[in-house]
C-alpha cells in the first residue's frame, strides 16, 4: 500500500533513485544537493549499495560511468559549478552508452553566484553543455511526489535507451518539504536494459539490428569483454578512422532519442482545453504559475498552464498541437531567457510570445506573472 511521510526534495531523490535500484553513488557536497549526497551515504549500505565522496566533480561522474559499465545502476548529484565540470564525461556516457542519472539541483550564477538561491539558467547547459552533437535526455520535476516518481523514470530511461539522463532539479524543489504519498512500491514499473547473451573477446557489442538504435550489451564482467572508448568506433567498440562509420554511429546515437520522443517527452497541461493564454513554466516555478492560473479563472480570463516534464528533448509537438487555439504565450522561468528560445522557435510568427524572469536569486510571485497577463492582454486589445 501506498505510504504518507514528510519529505524533502532532496530527499525523494535518493529514495526514488533506490526505488529504481540505484546501489551507487559518487558525488561531492555542493549546495543545494548536498542532502543528496548526505542521503545516499545513510541509505545506500542500507540497501546493500554503495557510497563513495569523490574529490570533485570530475571524479564523480568518472565513478559513476564506472560502477554503470560493470553492471550497477548508479547517479551522481551537484549543482551549476560541479555540472559544468561534469560536462566532458558526460559526453563520454553518451558516446560509449553508458546509463546514468545526473541530477542538477540548481542555483543562482554564474561561478559560484548565490549558493542558496533558487535558479533555472542550467537549462541550456543541459543540453549544449558538453562539445559536440550527442543525445540528451532531461526531466524537470515541481514538486516533491514528482521528484520520487520523476527519478524512477529518468533511470527506466537511461537503461533503455543507454545514455546519461540529467534530472534538472532547482533549489525550489530540493529543498521543499510536503507531505506526500509516496506509491506501492509494488506498482513502480523499473526497467532494465537489455542485455546481450554471447560470451568471449572482441564480439560485436555495438551491433544493433536494423531499425534498431540501442546496443545489447553485457556489464563488465559478465563473460564479454569489449572495448569502450570516448572514440568514434566499430560495433566491436575499437576506434575507428572511418567517416562513414562514426557518420553511422553518431546519427544512431541521435536517432536513439529523436525517433522516440513519443515515448521520452511528457507534458501537464492544465485549464489548457479553452486557454487562449498559455503560460509555460518548469520545474519549480510550476507553483506560481499554478496560483496565478487559478487566480486568473476565478476572474473569467482562459488562461492555462503549459509544462514541459520532459525538458529536453523539448515537448514541440504538445506545444504546437495547442497554437491554433492560443492569442499569446508567455514564458515564466528563474533565468534570463533560455527556455524562452525553444518556445519561440515553436510558435514562430504564429503566435506573440512574452517572457518574465528572474536572476536575482528570488522567485517568481504569482502577482507577479498576473501582472504580465494584464499588460499582455491590454496590449493585445490595444491591437
Amino acid at each position: 500500500m501506498s505510504k504518507a511521510v514528510l519529505m524533502q526534495g532532496n530527499e525523494a531523490a535518493v529514495e526514488g533513485a533506490i526505488a529504481a535500484g540505484m546501489r551507487f553513488f559518487a558525488g561531492y557536497p555542493i549546495t543545494p544537493s548536498t542532502e543528496i549526497a548526505e542521503g545516499c551515504a545513510r541509505r545506500l549500505p542500507q540497501e546493500g549499495g554503495k557510497f563513495i565522496q569523490m574529490e570533485d566533480e570530475l571524479a564523480s561522474i568518472a565513478a559513476v560511468l564506472g560502477a554503470s559499465a560493470a553492471g550497477m545502476k548508479a547517479m551522481t548529484a551537484t549543482s551549476g559549478p560541479g555540472f559544468s565540470l561534469m560536462q566532458e564525461n558526460i559526453g563520454y556516457g553518451a558516446m560509449a552508452e553508458i546509463p546514468c542519472v545526473i541530477v542538477d539541483v540548481q542555483r543562482a550564477g554564474p561561478s559560484t553566484g548565490l549558493p542558496t538561491s533558487p535558479s533555472q539558467a542550467d537549462y541550456m547547459q543541459a543540453r549544449w553543455g558538453t562539445h559536440g552533437d550527442h543525445p540528451v535526455i532531461a526531466l524537470s520535476p515541481s514538486s516533491v511526489r514528482e521528484t520520487y516518481t520523476l527519478i524512477i523514470r529518468a533511470f527506466n530511461l537511461a537503461e533503455k535507451y543507454r545514455t546519461p539522463v540529467i534530472f534538472l532539479m532547482d533549489e525550489i524543489v530540493g529543498h521543499m518539504r510536503e507531505g506526500v504519498e509516496l506509491p506501492n512500491p509494488n506498482e513502480l514499473i523499473i526497467n532494465h536494459r537489455k542485455m546481450s547473451f554471447h560470451d568471449g573477446a572482441n564480439k560485436q557489442c555495438y551491433f544493433v539490428p536494423e531499425g534498431e538504435y540501442v546496443p545489447a550489451m553485457k556489464p563488465f564482467g559478465h563473460g564479454e569483454r569489449y572495448n569502450i572508448t570516448g572514440l568514434a568506433h566499430d560495433q566491436s567498440g575499437f576506434p575507428t578512422n572511418s567517416s562513414q562509420i562514426a557518420g553511422k554511429l553518431c546519427q544512431r546515437l541521435m536517432d536513439k532519442v529523436e525517433k522516440n520522443v513519443d515515448h521520452i517527452c511528457r507534458v501537464e497541461e492544465y485549464a489548457m482545453d479553452d486557454a487562449e493564454t498559455a503560460v509555460v513554466c518548469f520545474g519549480g516555478g510550476a507553483r506560481a504559475v499554478m496560483e496565478a492560473v487559478l487566480q486568473a479563472r476565478a476572474e473569467g480570463r482562459k488562461v492555462g498552464m503549459f509544462r514541459p516534464i520532459t525538458v529536453w528533448p523539448f515537448p514541440e509537438k504538445a506545444l504546437k498541437a495547442r497554437l491554433p487555439q492560443l492569442k499569446r504565450i508567455l514564458m515564466v522561468e528563474h533565468n534570463h531567457g533560455q527556455m524562452l528560445l525553444e518556445v519561440q522557435r515553436v510558435a514562430g510568427n504564429e503566435k506573440p510570445v512574452d517572457f518574465l524572469g528572474r536572476i536575482d536569486g528570488t522567485v517568481i510571485t504569482p502577482e507577479e506573472i498576473l501582472n504580465k497577463l494584464a499588460e499582455m492582454e491590454g496590449e493585445h486589445h490595444a491591437q
